[in-house]
């Protein structure tokens, strides 16, 4: 790029030269060159509206909006060279103009200052990555639906404190993981109320003497109203935190369900079997196949959650309204994005790369008298104890078959009537697995036709 007369930091004309270290540590281009798009359609839509009101000619917002898609060309075909003395994807954009049209360039930052100017292109950015990662997380839910849809009838332990409790559906168990991608959707979307006030035309934070109209940069913009305080508008990173918020409880679900697949994956539960496509070997190991995608998702929680607690401490203590120290917001914002697609993606790669050991599943299942609370339901039921007493029956049933060895459905009636002798034949049933499953006919509940209800139902959703 040829050099001219307004080839100099946008200050040079007051403070007369800046140290190389403050220039190296105030210079954010290598993160904010990514709003360029945003930078850009932002700049096209002002000029447009300070012709319409008078305060540029038509002459040249023509020349502004020509030199800005030129200039957006260039970065698309990486023929522009982004310069740190510039500091920021603002200033580097301005001072290209500059050398494409001269000095009607200058008109381009009437009545606007970068303080609104980054709030306006970093709300826009993220709209536009908040809608992704949602199109990402409906990709997730649909493949787990697909998963859940082939086992329905695939029975296995629930757990709690990791020890069998109740025989439930391996389909109910991952549709609660659908249940949680639902809320981080939902997170997402609510996020976008907050998104939707534009900046522009606040400057940098008394608003502006000019005759702007920030209804029209509103409409164009993709905005439904104007932001109402223009100190609160330069100073508000609120947006921001429900978007780390948003992303890291979207990863820790993402760790939950890695966890989880870690823990069956072992040859102590052996409850699944990782695909060749999602495992990884070892240096000295050959028989090894570790679960390295997995335990990568599960470690990228802790990147999201800092960068949520980093902008949590850099606001805390902050005055209205402007301070170098929101700069790290975009950085903080780029990171745990891109962190979050990326786990949702692995996790979409491992669920299409995986398969339950359905025997195993149901093996565990006969193990740790899981059926012991229907025991003590059928008793209130059909007997019309109290829960309590019921309660107390079982638990001495449980404690006989464990002394003897013994399953409770290998538990014969002359056994059971020892401890309760009003017992009939009838009382067996109870210790089915699948009876136990499909009689949680409860909304919600792990019964066979409850989960084909709610795989129809999400699946119409999406």
């Amino acid at each position: 790029m040829p050099k001219n007369k307004n080839n100099q930091t946008i200050w040079k004309s007051r403070i007369k030269k800046s140290s190389a270290l403050f220039q190296k540590i105030g210079s954010s281009i290598e993160i904010d060159k990514n709003l360029y798009k945003e930078d850009i359609e932002g700049s096209i839509i002002h000029v447009e509206m300070l012709f319409r009101q008078k305060i540029i000619s038509f002459k040249v917002k023509d020349k502004i909006v020509f030199g800005l898609n030129k200039i957006k060309n260039e970065i698309k075909k990486k023929k522009f060279t982004y310069n740190n003395k510039y500091e920021d994807i603002h200033m580097n954009i301005e001072k290209r103009l500059f050398e494409i049209i001269g000095d009607d360039a200058g008109y381009i930052h009437t009545a606007r200052s970068r303080n609104d100017q980054v709030v306006t292109d970093f709300k826009i950015w993220m709209r536009f990555a908040t809608n992704d990662i949602n199109k990402k997380l409906n990709n997730l839910i649909k493949t787990i639906l697909k998963v859940s849809q082939k086992n329905i009838q695939t029975i296995m332990p629930g757990f709690t404190h990791l020890k069998n409790a109740q025989p439930i559906s391996f389909a109910h168990y991952m549709m609660a993981y659908v249940e949680m991608f639902r809320r981080d959707k939902l997170r997402f979307k609510n996020n976008l109320e907050n998104l939707s006030e534009n900046p522009l035309g606040v400057a940098a934070l008394t608003g502006t003497s000019f005759d702007i109209d920030r209804n029209f940069t509103t409409r164009k913009l993709g905005f439904l109203k104007p932001t109402n305080n223009s100190i609160d508008t330069v100073s508000d990173r609120d947006f921001v935190l429900d978007f780390l918020f948003a992303s890291s409880v979207c990863s820790l679900h993402i760790s939950r369900i890695a966890e989880e697949f870690i823990i069956w994956n072992s040859e102590g539960f052996n409850l699944i079997t990782l695909s060749d496509k999602v495992v990884t070997g070892s240096s000295i190991m050959p028989q090894k196949k570790n679960p390295d995608l997995l335990e990568y998702i599960r470690g990228k929680s802790g990147n999201s959650f800092g960068n949520l607690f980093s902008m949590l401490t850099i606001l805390k203590g902050l005055p209205l309204s402007y301070f170098k120290d929101l700069q790290d917001d975009k950085e903080l914002v780029f990171k745990s994005n891109e962190i979050l697609k990326n786990c949702i993606s692995i996790l979409n790669e491992v669920l299409n790369n995986f398969s339950p050991n359905k025997k195993k599943m149901l093996e565990l299942a006969e193990t740790g008298y899981i059926t012991a609370t229907d025991l003590a339901d059928y008793l209130v039921k059909s007997y019309k104890m109290p829960f309590r007493k019921a309660y107390k029956i079982t638990a001495s049933i449980v404690n006989f078959a464990e002394k003897n060895k013994k399953k409770l459905s290998e538990l014969d009636l002359k056994d059971l009537k020892k401890i309760e002798p009003s017992l009939t034949q009838d009382v067996t049933k109870v210790f089915d697995l699948k009876y136990s499953v499909n009689s949680k006919k409860s909304f919600g509940g792990t019964s066979f036709a409850n989960i084909k209800k709610m795989i129809t139902k999400y699946k119409k959703n999406i």
